[in-house]
């Protein structure tokens, strides 16, 4: 349970650190260096997913997995976890109407289910632990 608790909590920190880095190298693209909107949003998630990466390799999970396996498998993770998210965000905007709060909780809803399901694809697929190989 220890274990289990360390390691949400490591996600959550890297969560945060990872969407405070997002939102500089936004902020330094499109206010303060004229890039358009959608290009600086896409570096954004380029940065955000690299360094999501290798925190969450390094710091969350401790993987001693290949770079190449689990890179593309967290790729494949993000994109999965992603498109749930939109799933989750529409379902949610047409059961709960239209309106300021009924979108925040929307987008809460989405972010939860993103956030859950991206850990566990991390936690059981991306960094899982390689099986003991038996005895020779």
């Amino acid at each position: 349970m220890r274990e289990a608790v360390g390691l949400i909590a490591r996600f959550g920190l890297v969560g945060l650190v990872n969407t405070a880095i997002g939102f500089a190298v936004v902020l330094l693209l499109d206010p303060i260096l004229g890039v358009p909107p959608a290009l600086a949003n896409a570096a954004s998630y380029a940065v955000g997913i690299t360094v999501g990466f290798l925190l969450s390799r390094n710091f969350v999970f401790r993987s001693r997995a290949g770079l190449s396996a689990t890179g593309l498998r967290y790729l494949i993770a993000a994109l999965g976890a992603f498109a749930l998210n939109q799933l989750v965000l529409r379902l949610a905007g047409l059961v709960l109407g239209a309106g300021s709060v009924q979108h925040i909780a929307a987008q809460l809803s989405a972010m939860a289910v993103y956030s859950a399901v991206f850990f566990l694809l991390c936690r059981l697929w991306v960094f899982r632990a390689p099986a003991a190989s038996p005895a020779a």
